[in-house]
């Protein structure tokens, strides 16, 4: 989808054709709109594709008519009924009379531009635009990774009452989209620090404020989401040693039984010899009661080897 605004009299509006100082959005672009684009403005086709490659890394390429810069922004992706955040590519080129954004999706760090709800946001001031998409990008980092710590607060309440296999996955996957954000995070502070140095993109004095904000917001984001991963990965190897103490108490229970057991088990499988009766004869097989009595002896004493062994600091 191909949209293309322009700031007229303080307030952004779309236009049908691209004239100076105008912004070109390109969202889930057809072959036939990156070729349009490509010819109208010189920009090369393969530049204009690369951040439609969800693999494509944070950079920043100068050339000889245009800057591209490339940076991660969080999307969210629903699977089997849930959100999942993940990182795409966003791209920023900057013509001598043009800003151009490409995305593989319709991402909603652009909304609020096109909406006009920025403040002091204007077309024309390239070098704004992009600290402010900078920024924007770093607010939706913080937002989505309080979204997660949410989420994991809600799992670890989850997790204390049952620990099946879809409450692990999950938490699986919040701490691998953890590693995904710090990635990314570290990635497109590299490309702020290499903004910083860029004469291609100018810095005014009015914006020192701006980029100043950029650079602590993605920093905040990086340590929270450092934190948040350390925090993941506590949950999970405590967790899972509640899931290794949890088999350990069952492995007990199930050992106090066998021997338990075996002792009845002893009991009636010498009775079940072929003894000769009187004095060379098993106990109590000449009495009328004896097979009850045999019975009786053998389930008291395998109850009383459990109870043993159940008090017992051995198993334990």
């Amino acid at each position: 989808m191909l949209r293309m605004f322009s700031t007229i009299n303080g307030q952004v509006e779309q236009i049908e054709k691209p004239e100076n100082g105008a912004w070109l959005c390109l969202s889930e672009p057809t072959d036939v709109e990156l070729a349009t684009v490509s010819q109208e403005t010189g920009i090369d086709l393969a530049d204009l594709r690369a951040p439609l490659d969800d693999e494509e890394r944070s950079r920043v390429d100068v050339e000889d008519d245009y800057t591209m810069i490339i940076v991660d922004i969080p999307t969210v992706e629903e699977r089997s009924g849930r959100d999942w955040y993940e990182t795409i590519p966003l791209s920023i080129i900057v013509t001598q009379n043009l800003i151009i954004t490409v995305c593989m999706q319709d991402t909603p760090v652009l909304h609020p531009f096109m909406e006009g709800t920025i403040r002091g946001f204007n077309t024309y001031m390239k070098s704004r635009f992009i600290l402010q998409i900078l920024y924007r990008n770093a607010t939706m980092y913080l937002r989505y990774l309080r979204i997660i710590d949410r989420e994991t607060d809600k799992l670890e309440l989850r997790l204390r009452h049952s620990m099946q296999n879809r409450e692990i996955l999950m938490l699986l996957e919040l701490s691998k989209t953890l590693v995904y954000f710090t990635t990314s995070l570290k990635s497109n502070e590299i490309v702020m620090e290499k903004l910083t140095t860029l004469s291609r993109i100018k810095q005014y004095p009015e914006d020192e404020d701006l980029l100043d904000d950029v650079i602590t917001e993605n920093k905040q984001a990086i340590e929270m989401a450092n934190i948040y991963s350390g925090v993941l990965a506590n949950m999970t190897d405590a967790f899972a040693s509640i899931v290794s103490n949890n088999l350990n108490n069952v492995m007990r229970i199930f050992t106090i039984i066998s021997i338990a057991l075996s002792i009845p088990t002893l009991v009636f499988s010498m009775y079940g010899m072929n003894f000769q009766t009187g004095m060379l004869g098993m106990p109590l097989s000449d009495s009328k009661w004896g097979f009850l009595i045999v019975i009786v002896l053998a389930i008291a004493a395998g109850c009383l080897t459990a109870w043993f062994l159940a008090r017992s600091r051995l198993f334990k």
